[in-house]
Parts: C-alpha cells; sequence; structure tokens
C-alpha cells in the first residue's frame, strides 16, 4: 500500500509530534537533516508547521534546540506523566529555563497516565500540579496528555485552577467530557485516532466541539491514520487525520484547516 497523501486544499499545523522519537523509530540519528526532510514532506502535503514536543528534561532540550534551528518547527517542553521518576528540583529549573525561550510555545506534555503501571498515580498528580504551576509562571499554554485518568485530570485543573489556555492533546474522552471541557474553554486536539473504525465514541465527541475550540495533530510516530494504521505516522500524514476529523465534526476540509490555523494563532501564536 502505497503511503502517499492528497495534500490540503488549505495550509494547516501539526499541534503536537515527536520529531525526535520518529527518528528514533526510523533508526536514524535525530539531526538536523532529518528535521529539515521531515518538515520539507510535511510542507509538500500542506503542513507547514509543527510543534515538537518534549517528554523528558532532555527531549525538551533536543526540542528547543530543534525549533531554533528551523523556522517551521516550534517547541512544548515538560516532562511526561509516565517518566517523572528522578525528576528534582534542579529538573524543573532546567525546564523553567527552556520553556521561557520565545521558541516554546506551551509546557507539555505533563498530565496522568493510569494506563501504564511505571509511576505511581500520586507522583504524577504532584507532577502535573507542578507542572500546572510552571505554565502560569511562565504565561504559556499547558498541553494535557490525559490517559485512563479523565476525572482526576479535570479535578486537578479545577483545584490548582487552570492556566489560561488548555490543550487535551490526543483527546480520548467521550461527547461528556468534550461538553465539559468546551465549557471549561479548553481546545481538543484530536489525533489519527478519529479514523479508526474502532472509535464511533471519539466521533460523537468531536461532533460537539465547535470549530473554535478544536486542533489536529499527529503524535508521532504514534496513532498513525487508518489505511495507514501500524507504519510510523510523521507530519506529511496529517491530512488523513484532517479529514477524518472533518468528517466527524460536519466541517468541510478547508474550513477545518482555516479554524485549525486561527487556533493555533490564538493558543500558541503558530504557524509563524
Amino acid at each position: 500500500m502505497s503511503d502517499a497523501v492528497e495534500p490540503l486544499p488549505v495550509p494547516v499545523f501539526d499541534a503536537h509530534t515527536h520529531l525526535d522519537a520518529m527518528a528514533q523509530r526510523a533508526g536514524v540519528e535525530a539531526d538536523e537533516a532529518f528535521v529539515a526532510q521531515a518538515m520539507a514532506d510535511a510542507r509538500a502535503a500542506g503542513v507547514l508547521a509543527a510543534i515538537t514536543v518534549g517528554d523528558t528534561v532532555a527531549s525538551s532540550r533536543w526540542c528547543v534546540a530543534a525549533a531554533q534551528a528551523h523556522p517551521d518547527v516550534y517547541a512544548a517542553v515538560a516532562v511526561h506523566p509516565t517518566e517523572i521518576a528522578g525528576l528534582d528540583d534542579a529538573g524543573y529549573a532546567d525546564l523553567e529555563s527552556l520553556a521561557r525561550d520565545p521558541r516554546v510555545v506551551a509546557v507539555g506534555e505533563t498530565g496522568l497516565d493510569y494506563y501504564w503501571d511505571r509511576t505511581t498515580p500520586a507522583a504524577q498528580q504532584e507532577h502535573f500540579r507542578r507542572h500546572i504551576d510552571l505554565a502560569k509562571r511562565v504565561g504559556k499554554p499547558l498541553m494535557i496528555h490525559d490517559r485512563d485518568a479523565h476525572r482526576d485530570v479535570l479535578g486537578i485543573l479545577r483545584a490548582e485552577g487552570a492556566p489560561e489556555q488548555v490543550v487535551f492533546h490526543a483527546f480520548s474522552g467521550g461527547e461528556a467530557m468534550a461538553r465539559e471541557c468546551v465549557d471549561a474553554g479548553y481546545v481538543l486536539s484530536f489525533p489519527g485516532v478519529i479514523t479508526f473504525k474502532n472509535a464511533p465514541a471519539l466521533r460523537e465527541a468531536a461532533a460537539v466541539v465547535p470549530a473554535e475550540h478544536l486542533l489536529v495533530e499527529t503524535d508521532a510516530p504514534f496513532l498513525t491514520p487508518h489505511p495507514l494504521r501500524g507504519r510510523p505516522n510523521a507530519p506529511r500524514l496529517l491530512p488523513l487525520t484532517v479529514r477524518g476529523l472533518a468528517a466527524a465534526t460536519g466541517l468541510e476540509v478547508d474550513e477545518l484547516c482555516a479554524a485549525v490555523t486561527t487556533n493555533g494563532r490564538r493558543v500558541f501564536g503558530v504557524p509563524g
């Protein structure tokens, strides 16, 4: 099966990707040439910019360097909830320094992940609170990872007081949660799962989200959309997810692209 995709009629951006993990998955060095090629391939598909997201302090540092070297790449910095072991005050000082870089557009991905039994819920919740505080102190959006932890994520946001901008990366809740997030002013970013045959509940959730609350992402190299599910994902494959989300929301593809671009400028200041 060919992995070529039809380019989008209106440019859009990838709200969440992992360019370093893409290189690791491919077994090549995550260097400037790799990033440049990945983004050239993306542009050919109508994807003009991407936010590459850190999941450890080292990964966050790499993401900032990539964003500094490539004008079509932006960065988000944080430590993933399954990677928090050993994260201390010095690590948070490093994260804060990185988060204040002008090429960093969000603190994330942070949140709760109860699917993997790698770190305890209590520890995850403590570090989630620290990331929320960091986002508010540096004045940048909070990019949330939420897996099997919907109630606790929403409860902590309410208890701590959410930053001005909150983005649910790879939104995985149902219709009721989508409505609750929209009512709170949060933005929901949908991944390739929206195209999966076994994800009708996610499409039902997307259908109730107003256009001004929508973003779209690859989460590459993960969550590759149908019909390429099982292969490594990449920003150049975002058109498949865009078309799947357009079908779920009832929007025309060009309408959705325009809305996502407007939302990206409002929330992150991208694309430039």
